[in-house]
């Protein structure tokens, strides 16, 4: 059998003296779509983090807390492109300049934007172009990033994240920032990703967030895992209000989850 795509065993993580992830276990397997839902403080950023190398948990005897495809321990370079990241902190990283297509070709260098020294070949070009009339943006190709509406540079994101065919897309709270219209456009996206074949781990505190093809979800709480399972188990309004820690009640509408 192939090795879990991300596998947590027992993983602490610490801030100063805040446990931000308290033995954490949990395994996501390659092609899954999974959500990751919780309140602020959860742990959320920490697990993104600990996943990418910017955080790592405390050592310990016994097995590795923290593996990857079945490693341990990954070059970073080597890791992020089987792990395309799409996130608002990335966006904000964007000079006035960066067009899209700029966007785009700078996930083979996991730079943002494109620079001097970076070779870019036909082969690369060709693959951005079919990237972006897979996700419909072409026709945004020479506008800078700061000329479109927030959903039309989230999808340049995703692109950007696509160009090295990674295990999974990895969403960290995608829809921060957006109106209703560009969370809609950002929804239908991801569904596209899905329904090619693409895994997806999602990481939200929204609800609606998490598409109908999402089938399993795990609730975080204080840094442990509070659920696991089913997406149809697991978002209930019981569960969620003991995740809140308030009342919620809960619809279901063409396979999104609606909370109050």
């Amino acid at each position: 059998m192939s090795a879990p795509l991300i596998e947590f065993q027992q993983a602490t993580v610490t801030h100063g003296d805040r446990i931000a992830l308290d033995n954490l276990t949990l395994s996501i397997g390659v092609g899954e779509h999974v959500a990751i839902l919780g309140p602020n403080g959860s742990g959320k950023s920490t697990l993104i983090k600990t996943i990418t190398r910017e955080c790592y948990p405390r050592l310990r005897p016994g097995p590795p807390p923290v593996r990857i495809l079945g490693e341990e321990s990954w070059n970073i370079f080597d890791l992020l492109p089987l792990l395309g990241i799409v996130s608002h902190d990335l966006l904000a990283k964007c000079h006035w300049r960066i067009t899209g297509l700029e966007m785009i070709l700078s996930g083979f260098f996991s730079s943002i934007g494109v620079w001097p020294h970076q070779q870019v070949t036909p082969q690369m070009e060709a693959g951005a172009r079919r990237i972006m009339a897979r996700l419909e943006i072409t026709h945004l190709a020479g506008h800078s990033i700061h000329e479109m509406s927030s959903g039309e540079a989230r999808r340049f994101l995703i692109g950007r994240a696509l160009v090295d065919h990674p295990k999974a897309i990895l969403l960290d709270e995608p829809s921060t920032s957006l109106d209703l219209a560009a969370s809609a456009e950002l929804r239908e996206a991801t569904r596209l990703l899905a329904r090619s074949g693409t895994g997806i781990i999602l990481v939200t505190h929204h609800l609606a967030d998490i598409i109908p093809e999402i089938d399993r979800v795990i609730l975080l709480k204080k840094g442990r895992v509070f659920a696991d399972g089913p997406k149809e188990k697991i978002l209930t309004a019981e569960n969620l209000s003991q995740l809140f820690g308030v009342k919620v009640e809960l619809a279901r509408r063409e396979g999104y989850y609606h909370a109050w």
